[in-house]
């Protein structure tokens, strides 16, 4: 490609770099701009997939007519039919009137799907028969309706993996990558990094009437080092960062650290505070997610446990109902039943007389071999409860009355074989 046009581009645009994989990128959408294929846009978050669009649409032959970029991930499951295809009056509840549709909006012109990956499968189904045959129907309609729309879209999902996770169709998948293009991350870019810092510090001094920064070797060196997870949008932010709060207009490697700049893969510091990392290897909402989904499990398990031990229900669950006792712990950890008076089995007495009656017939239990520890006596419960269910360990938890969870955990503890 001549390399004047490549470089109008760029200025135009806002482009800036020369690596290898931007250019090539760059041809490649000029080069499919005056065709109708569809194009599938692939790269990491933050890498710039929205500008490749916008060339092919301004130089198509579609240019004087409608473009529509879209973020599939931002739209509701339950409404993303009723914005691309449109809706009846009356389709659904709030439906008070006709709706187009970006398909039939965008009729001639051309339609951008960001995320395209996040799409729900009913709708992928719709979205296949409108790339295939230039038909669609409204939701509450039965009318077919035709469009001539041209479609680019653009995904960070790593789509081999959705199809093999049943998460995307595969005829979806090769209809839509009719002409690829690959945007390489940031961190593969080599001094397109330098050039950007530039490029972003100059915007932001000039907008805000600030003293320019400059790189030292060092804070050059860092930047390339760095694996930037959040690729040129991570870049931008901290930019504007240290041209807003750095005292210092020298910005050396020290400096860059200071905002979670490392020579390694690992964000952090303000960056990362700032606007969270788009790593895929790291995320802090799943950690936070995680963290209340172990807090959670633990409550209830802690809380079966100590009904099990102090029994809020009095009589252990796997031993017979209609019998009149209670489980006393030893102080050498071993339990003794004691038979109880039945007016004290009835919930109608207050728990200290329950707590004395217990401390006056407990006696120490002498070392023999039926009196069982705590964990021999919950392995044998438990295996009399697999045993009863057959195996089934779904029934043997209800009969000790415990998690499912639990019960998995407890039988892998004890190495039981069921």
């Amino acid at each position: 490609m001549d390399t004047s046009y490549l470089q109008q581009i760029k200025q135009r645009y806002g482009i800036v770099g020369n690596a290898e994989g931007l250019n090539r990128a760059l041809d490649i959408a000029v080069q499919v701009a005056p065709t109708d294929l569809t194009v599938l846009i692939v790269g990491e978050s933050g890498v710039g997939k929205e500008v490749l669009p916008r060339i092919i649409h301004d130089r198509s032959s579609r240019k004087h007519n409608k473009y529509f970029a879209i973020n599939c991930g931002s739209i509701p499951e339950g409404t993303i039919d009723s914005e691309l295809f449109g809706h009846a009056k009356g389709a659904f509840t709030g439906a008070i009137g006709e709706r187009e549709g970006y398909f039939g909006a965008a009729n001639g012109g051309t339609l951008f799907l960001d995320e395209v990956g996040e799409l729900p499968m009913a709708t992928q189904a719709r979205l296949l028969r409108v790339l295939e045959t230039g038909e669609y129907i409204r939701v509450g309609e039965s009318d077919v309706k035709m469009t001539n729309v041209r479609i680019v879209a653009a995904t960070n999902v790593n789509m081999q993996k959705a199809i093999r996770e049943g998460r995307f169709r595969e005829d979806l998948y090769y209809r839509l990558n009719a002409i690829p293009i690959s945007l390489p991350p940031l961190r593969e870019r080599g001094r397109d990094i330098e050039m950007l810092f530039r490029k972003f510090a100059y915007e932001i001094t000039e907008k805000y009437r600030m003293e320019e920064v400059h790189l030292t070797p060092d804070a050059r060196d860092l930047l390339l080092k760095y694996k930037w997870p959040g690729n040129i949008r991570q870049l931008r932010n901290l930019t504007e960062q240290i041209c807003v709060i750095s005292r210092e207009r020298e910005i050396t490697a020290d400096t860059l650290r200071l905002y979670g700049v490392t020579d390694d893969s690992v964000g952090g510091g303000l960056v990362s505070a700032a606007m969270g990392s788009s790593s895929e290897t790291h995320s802090y909402e799943n950690d936070r997610k995680q963290i209340l989904q172990l807090i959670t499990s633990l409550g209830k398990e802690l809380k079966e446990l100590k009904d099990y031990v102090y029994g809020s229900q009095q009589i252990h669950p796997s031993l017979p109902t209609n019998t009149d006792f209670i489980q006393h712990i030893n102080a050498d950890g071993t339990i003794q039943h004691i038979n109880m008076p039945s007016a004290y089995t009835k919930g109608n007495m207050e728990a200290a007389p329950i707590q004395e009656f217990v401390e006056q017939q407990a006696v120490p239990v002498q070392d023999d071999e039926q009196s069982l520890s705590i964990r021999d006596m919950e392995r044998s419960n438990i295996e009399k409860a697999l045993r009863k269910s057959h195996g089934n360990r779904k029934k043997a938890a209800q009969e000790l009355g415990i998690s499912d969870r639990t019960l998995y955990r407890k039988i892998k503890s004890f190495g039981i074989d069921a």
